[in-house]
């Protein structure tokens, strides 16, 4: 199989990690920066170019493209697809999973648990809007953050004004949530492959935080999902088109919900927490895909 790999730092560890495991298993692998691709697009006709040099011919391209590079990132996502190579991650499906209201919208459609969410625009809608989501606290949440970035929790109506008023004078655009108390600051993350959860890890917030994101000071520990869990992040990850996918889920007293489908899921946490091999199941489950 010839791999190609979009990212824009070959030294990263999930990048690092993909390529050992598909040169260990006798594929040529090459990683290219996105940035650094660039298209020619005409009727029927695809071609793209890679530092002044022309690349084709891969037979499948594992995307591992940042929130800051989306837009032109899956743009040369896209042109390798048209090209003929095979994605488990398809550029429109990144960009279900990365508009975070987008997301919610689709599994709330097909029944998959989540926080109850709100979405508004007009600041004179705000107090009627809060008011459907019930009571504080409340979780807001930048449409578009990552890492536990831009997640804010507000504890008072007043406080949740305040912070949506600004975020507006920002011109950005935000969800509200509702607070899941008795799940304590922790959540699951589930790495999903294919039709799976190859691992499962607990995540548990600083004292003093309820963002549980490893990159935020958190804990991690191996936990088995449950099979109800399990079916859930799978589904999750079906519903946006996913076969690669970190589905973080929260425990409730209503079952698990989908908190968020990160696309480009890291592996060093997780990898060294469950001491499992998961770029390698990633590269095998595509090779089998490129096989059929």
């Amino acid at each position: 199989m010839k791999l190609a790999i979009l990212s824009r730092n070959s030294k990263l560890y999930s990048t690092r990690r993909l390529v050992e495991a598909a040169r260990l298993r006798g594929h040529s692998v090459r990683v290219l920066d996105p940035l650094r691709c660039y298209m020619h697009i005409s009727s029927g006709s695809f071609t793209m170019h890679y530092k002044g040099k022309p690349i084709a011919g891969y037979d499948a391209v594992i995307p591992r493209i940042g929130a800051s590079v989306t837009r032109y990132g899956t743009a040369v996502l896209r042109q390798l697809e048209l090209m003929g190579s095979y994605s488990p991650n398809p550029s429109d499906a990144i960009l279900r999973a990365r508009d975070k209201l987008r997301a919610h919208q689709l599994l709330a459609a097909q029944g998959i648990g989540m926080p109850a969410t709100v979405f508004g625009d007009n600041p004179d809608d705000t107090a009627d809007l809060l008011s459907m989501l019930g009571p504080p606290p409340r979780v807001i949440k930048l449409n578009e953050g990552t890492q536990g970035a831009g997640v804010m929790l507000t504890e008072k109506l007043s406080a949740s004004r305040s912070v949506g008023e600004a975020l507006r004078g920002l011109y950005a655009n935000f969800v509200v949530q509702e607070f899941i108390a008795e799940a304590e600051g922790a959540d699951l993350r589930c790495f999903v492959v294919g039709d799976a959860v190859m691992a499962s890890m607990r995540r548990q917030a600083p004292e003093g935080d309820f963002r549980s994101n490893l990159h935020r000071g958190g804990t991690a520990e191996p936990v088995q999902a449950t099979p109800e869990e399990q079916r859930v992040a799978v589904r999750a990850a079906q519903v946006l088109g996913l076969s690669v996918a970190g589905v973080d889920l929260i425990r409730s007293q209503r079952g698990p919900l989908v908190l968020e489908v990160n696309s480009t899921p890291g592996l060093e946490g997780i990898e060294q927490v469950c001491a499992k091999d998961l770029a390698g199941a990633i590269v095998d489950h595509v090779a089998a895909r490129i096989d059929k």
